[in-house]
C-alpha cells in the first residue's frame, strides 16, 4: 500500500456524502487558509473572504462549547451581535495576547475606522501545545507573525494540514496532530471544516468506527488525554447566528466518532460562520433558510469533522520538541491495515 496518498485516496469513506474537490474548508468559496510556523508553534488564519471587507461587512457566525477549559476570544460580541467581524485565528495557549495584537494591528492596517471611532475584537482561538512547545522560550510567534499568516493565505490555493502553523506542536490520541480540514457537499451548499486537534487518550482512537487504539497504541501512553480541539465550521449556505450555533455544536459529535470524550481539563470550543449571508455593520440580518433544512447540513459538519481530525492525524509528521520529547505520527501502514481487515477500505 502507498502510505503517501490519503485516507480517502486509499478508500476510506467517512459517511455517504461526497467532499468538494479540494476536500477542505477552502472548498467554501471565498474562504482561504495561511500558516506561520515558528520552531514547534505557530499561528494559522482562517479568512471568510479578504480581511479589507470583514470590519465594514462582517459575516454571521455562532459559537459551540463542548468543554469550556480553553479560549476562544470575540465569543462574547459573536453570541451578543451573531457577526464575526475577523479571520479566525488559531494559535498556542501562552501565544493568545501576541496574537490578538497582530490581529487588531491587521484589522487597523485595512480599515481606518478602527482605533478612531469604534474598535475591533479579534477572534482568536487556543490548544495547548507545552508538551512540544516550550512557552518559556524565545522562540514563540509574535504579533507580526499574523500578517504574514494572512498574506501566506492570500497566496495559497491548497489548505497545509498537519504539523504546520498552530498545529506545530499539537498531540492527538497520543500520536502527533495538528491542523485537519475536510468539506462535504449538500443540496448545493458546502460545508468545510477546519480543526485544531490535540485531544485524545491513545486507547480510544476510532477511524470509521474501527477501534484502532486498542490495537495500535501510541509510544507516549502516559500523556494526559486532557487537551483542546478548536473547530471551524465555515459554509455557504445563508444562515443565521442562531442557525450557526446550532451548526457549531455539531462538531462535537464528530469529535465522539473519532474517540474524544471531552476529558475534564479540555477544551472542545467551535466557531461557524456563513461567507454568503455578509451583514452591513449594524444593520438587520439578512434572510436565513428554514430550521427545517439544517439536517443535511448538520449531517455535513459531522462528517467532515471527523475526517478532519483523521486527517490532521494521517498528514502529521513526527516532531521533537522541548526537552527532547518526541511525538510519532501515526503510522500508516499497520492502520491501512487494520481497516482494511475491517473491510473500511474500497477501491
Amino acid at each position: 500500500m502507498d502510505a503517501g496518498k490519503s485516507l480517502r485516496e486509499h478508500g476510506l469513506r467517512i459517511g455517504e456524502l461526497e467532499p468538494g474537490p479540494a476536500a477542505s474548508i477552502a472548498d467554501v468559496p471565498g474562504v482561504a487558509v495561511g500558516h506561520v510556523t515558528v520552531a514547534c508553534t505557530g499561528v494559522t488564519a482562517v479568512l471568510p473572504g479578504p480581511i479589507e471587507r470583514l470590519w465594514a461587512e462582517p459575516v454571521p457566525a455562532g459559537v459551540g462549547v463542548l468543554n469550556g477549559a480553553g479560549e476562544l476570544t470575540g465569543s462574547h460580541q459573536i453570541a451578543e451581535w451573531g457577526v464575526m467581524e475577523t479571520p479566525v485565528y488559531l494559535t498556542a495557549t501562552m501565544s493568545v495576547g501576541r496574537v490578538y495584537d497582530g490581529a487588531a494591528a491587521a484589522a487597523m492596517a485595512v480599515e481606518p475606522r478602527i482605533g478612531v471611532d469604534a474598535v475591533v475584537i479579534p477572534v482568536v482561538a487556543e490548544c495547548d501545545d507545552s508538551w512540544l512547545n516550550d512557552p518559556r522560550s524565545t522562540e514563540q510567534v509574535e504579533p507580526d507573525d499574523v500578517q504574514r499568516a494572512i498574506a501566506d493565505a492570500s497566496a495559497s490555493e491548497a489548505v497545509a494540514q498537519g504539523a504546520v502553523g498552530a498545529g506545530t506542536g499539537m498531540v492527538c490520541f497520543g500520536w502527533k496532530g495538528g491542523i485537519g480540514s475536510s468539506s462535504r457537499v449538500t443540496g448545493g451548499h458546502t460545508v468545510g471544516v477546519l480543526v485544531l486537534a490535540n485531544y485524545g487518550d491513545g486507547a480510544g482512537l476510532r477511524i470509521d468506527g474501527v477501534p484502532v487504539g486498542r490495537d495500535l497504541r501510541p509510544p507516549s501512553l502516559d500523556r494526559n488525554p486532557a487537551g483542546s480541539c478548536i473547530a471551524v465550521v465555515a459554509t455557504d449556505a445563508p444562515l443565521g447566528s442562531h442557525q450557526l450555533a446550532r451548526v457549531a455544536r455539531r462538531a462535537g459529535l464528530g469529535l465522539a466518532r473519532t474517540g474524544s470524550v471531552a476529558h475534564h481539563g479540555s477544551g472542545e470550543i467551535f466557531v461557524a460562520f456563513s461567507t454568503t449571508a455578509r451583514v452591513a455593520r449594524g444593520g438587520a440580518a439578512p434572510p436565513a433558510l428554514p430550521d427545517g433544512d439544517l439536517n443535511p447540513l448538520f449531517l455535513a459538519t459531522v462528517d467532515a469533522t471527523e475526517e478532519a481530525v483523521l486527517n490532521a492525524l494521517w498528514a502529521a509528521e513526527t516532531t521533537s520538541g522541548r526537552d527532547d520529547l518526541v511525538f510519532e505520527r501515526l503510522p500508516h501502514e499497520p492502520v491501512l491495515e487494520l481497516l482494511a481487515s475491517h473491510g473500511r477500505l474500497g477501491a
